[in-house]
């Protein structure tokens, strides 16, 4: 079976407690029903594995020839604005054959704030039923 040519890989934080996870197993699975001819992997920054440099690398042996990292952090912070970089740069030097393309944080999207705030206020009691 020859590997995708392009990847997917969520990064997340991590955090101690495994549960924390869970969502972001969830939103890989859905993205993996919807993209079935993508790699789809999730990877962390620090306490839960794989990190992002196991999964890039794994993914290069696999000989996947493009990635997009996709930030599942809710806005731009320290770990988005020097720690992804500076991994990501490493990775690069360590596996030139893989492209390695990084977006912005997925709470830095309109659609997903506006799903956020579409979740909030069907939240309130008595509000409307969303649509």
């Amino acid at each position: 079976m020859t590997a995708p040519v392009q990847a997917l890989v969520l990064f997340a934080h991590g955090a101690r407690d495994a549960r924390w996870r869970e969502p972001f197993d969830r939103l890989q699975q859905k993205l993996a029903a919807a993209l079935p001819g993508c790699d789809v992997r999730l990877a962390f920054l620090e306490l839960m594995a794989p990190l992002l440099p196991d999964a890039l690398a794994e993914l290069a042996a696999r000989g996947v020839a493009e990635v997009t990292v996709v930030p599942v952090f809710f806005g731009q912070g320290g770990h988005i604005r020097r720690d992804l970089p500076a991994l990501l740069d490493q990775c690069r030097q360590v596996h030139p054959g893989l492209r390695i393309h990084c977006a912005a944080a997925v709470g830095e999207s309109d659609a997903v704030l506006d799903a956020i705030a579409a979740y909030c206020v069907g939240s309130l009691t008595g509000a409307p039923a969303a649509t």
